[in-house]
């Protein structure tokens, strides 16, 4: 995306100029049909993804669980979106009611063939289809079958590939660099303004190989005064924009890293650095090297920017993404470093 998450100050000063100019009858008719049409469309306008790592961790073992292994009396494989969604309408998406033990019987349900409207009974019900829509936005295509190249356990020289059910997603940091991070989402910022802080960072020493989430298509890939060199990256069904910033001056991007280009999910994009917080491009304006990591929601084109932005907490996310992690090696120009081993995901 062109701007920062950060950057909201310019993106306020554009919508306001626009809502003065259809004000005073400057924009036109058709600018005044094509504002009205958006504000009448019916989409989520706001996500608190509340899941703990916790019930992110239980739901992800019942749903590979019930894939590989059906239980007793299963009729249907456990969704771990239409779990997490049962639970968030039946704790009006306060996890900090979660209870092991609720997850385990609404799974048991799922499994057997009941409906959520049938577990959860009226009242709650009635939200379900709001935390199944949002929730699915979040962790849409982040589970499946895939394709893994890894060595044999045999002949450990020898490569083999297997296939499997489960996380299709990967850490942003690749397998063998340590990192730390706590949940700093919507802390105070004040450079250029008072902001909160939208994602997640990642302390890690420079140069850190940094690796895609999952596939899609990089929209960003530049400098920004608030994000430093930073990377966009928009999933193949345009609901989550991936943001990975402050990367490494003078050697920011993994290459082939440019706008328009495709990447697979544990792809290297980039390198941990400290650049940002200036207006003079490959400045290291942070006090200590990190990757500033988040994830937008999109379920309307006028979200992508602007007031409407919808940015959710990914600390527990990024904890759950550690089970699976890009083993890296050195590549062909010095400083760069690719993918090991392949990884497909079968759609």
């Amino acid at each position: 995306m062109l701007y920062c998450c950060w950057g909201k100050w310019k993106a306020r000063g554009i919508a306001l100029c626009l809502a003065l100019g259809v004000a005073l009858g400057i924009a036109g008719g058709s600018a005044i049909v094509r504002a009205r049409a958006a504000s009448e469309k019916k989409f989520i306008k706001w996500v608190d993804f509340g899941p703990t790592i916790s019930a992110l961790s239980a739901a992800l073992d019942e749903d590979v669980a019930s894939h590989r292994e059906p239980g007793e009396g299963q009729v249907q494989p456990v969704d771990w979106v239409d779990l997490l969604a049962c639970l968030g309408a039946r704790y009006g998406g306060d996890f900090s009611r979660y209870q092991e033990s609720h997850l385990r019987q609404t799974a048991k349900a799922l499994g057997q063939g009941e409906t959520p409207e049938q577990i959860l009974g009226k009242g709650p019900d009635q939200y379900y289809s709001y935390y199944r829509e949002a929730y699915g936005a979040v962790l849409g295509n982040l589970v499946g079958n895939y394709l893994l190249e890894e060595p044999d356990p045999q002949d450990p020289e020898r490569i083999i590939e297997t296939s499997g059910y489960g996380l299709t997603a990967f850490c942003p940091i690749a397998r063998g660099y340590g990192f730390s991070h706590y949940d700093d989402f919507g802390a105070g910022r004040s450079y250029g303004y008072r902001r909160k802080h939208l994602g997640n960072d990642l302390m890690a020493p420079v140069g850190t190989p940094v690796v895609a989430v999952e596939g899609g298509v990089v929209e960003a890939a530049g400098w920004n005064q608030y994000g430093g060199w930073r990377i966009g990256i928009r999933s193949r069904d345009g609901k989550r924009y991936w943001y990975y910033a402050h990367l490494r001056k003078g050697h920011p991007f993994a290459s082939g890293i440019a706008e328009g280009a495709e990447v697979e999910a544990g792809q290297v994009i980039g390198y941990v650095g400290m650049t940002g917080y200036s207006s003079t491009p490959d400045t290291n304006g942070m006090s200590a090297p990190h990757l500033h990591f988040g994830l937008q929601l999109i379920f309307d084109e006028s979200q992508k920017e602007g007031n409407n932005e919808i940015w959710v907490d990914v600390y527990p996310l990024v904890d759950l993404l550690e089970r699976r992690r890009c083993t890296v090696i050195p590549g062909e120009e010095k400083g760069e470093y690719r993918r090991k081993y392949r990884f497909t995901a079968i759609e």
